[in-house]
């Protein structure tokens, strides 16, 4: 350090260190106040192992947290799915039908693509609204069954998904899942996907008189809908 005419650095003037000595000054101090812990054995421990060791104590303990939150590991997984694996995708124009849903990206095998979101209902709002739908012409075709009493309402309410069209032979399928005791339907790729590819599932309309023509163009197509 700069030697002190006066012998004391408060009764000195203003003066700027050097950078050189201000580095090996902080390197001093820095090692004086860090002194490396010691394990059992007495050994010292490198500030790499303390810093993956605390990484790593964090993310346990965050883990534990959430598994609490959940009624199981497989609900902390969905839930996980849902929130971490959204795909890129886009809507546009379909030679199906109208608009369609697109990959932006390559998609693999049984991933998660995208959640349906809509309106939870009960069947007898679902019965109501088909009706008004049918009036104003709209169709029902964005409703979709979750289970015996609950369909998911995307007509006027819902995101992307809406405009997945369907096909005999689909490239995705649709999946109910459970997160923190609410019921979902996730649309996952049954095979791989790539990029500008439209997005399909089989909607499995029940079997009505009222036929629905299909114009999915797939070799295997039933011709209908229902």
């Amino acid at each position: 350090m700069r030697d002190h005419v006066t012998g004391c650095a408060r009764s000195e003037g203003y003066y700027k260190i050097d950078k050189k000595d201000k580095i090996k000054y902080l390197q001093s101090t820095k090692l004086q106040s860090e002194e490396p812990p010691f394990d059992t054995q007495g050994m010292s421990i490198p500030a790499q192992v303390q810093a993956s060791t605390r990484a790593g104590s964090e993310r346990r303990s965050e883990q534990r947290r959430l598994l609490s939150s959940f009624a199981c590991d497989s609900d902390l997984l969905k839930f996980n799915q849902l929130k971490f694996r959204k795909k890129k995708i886009r809507f546009c124009r379909s030679h199906i039908h109208d608009w369609g849903l697109f990959a932006l990206e390559p998609i693999a095998a049984d991933e998660m693509v995208i959640e349906y979101v809509g309106q939870n209902i009960r069947q007898v709002i679902a019965d109501m609204r088909e009706k008004r739908y049918e009036e104003e012409g709209i169709g029902s075709s964005y409703m979709f069954r979750v289970d015996h009493d609950t369909i998911i309402d995307a007509t006027k309410c819902g995101n992307f998904a809406r405009f997945i069209n369907h096909s005999c032979n689909p490239n995705c399928y649709a999946k109910v899942i459970t997160v923190e005791s609410q019921k979902k339907i996730v649309i996952y790729s049954r095979q791989s996907i790539n990029v500008n590819e439209e997005i399909t599932y089989d909607y499995k309309f029940p079997i009505e008189d009222e036929k629905i023509p299909c114009l999915c163009g797939a070799e295997n197509c039933r011709g209908t809908l229902n």
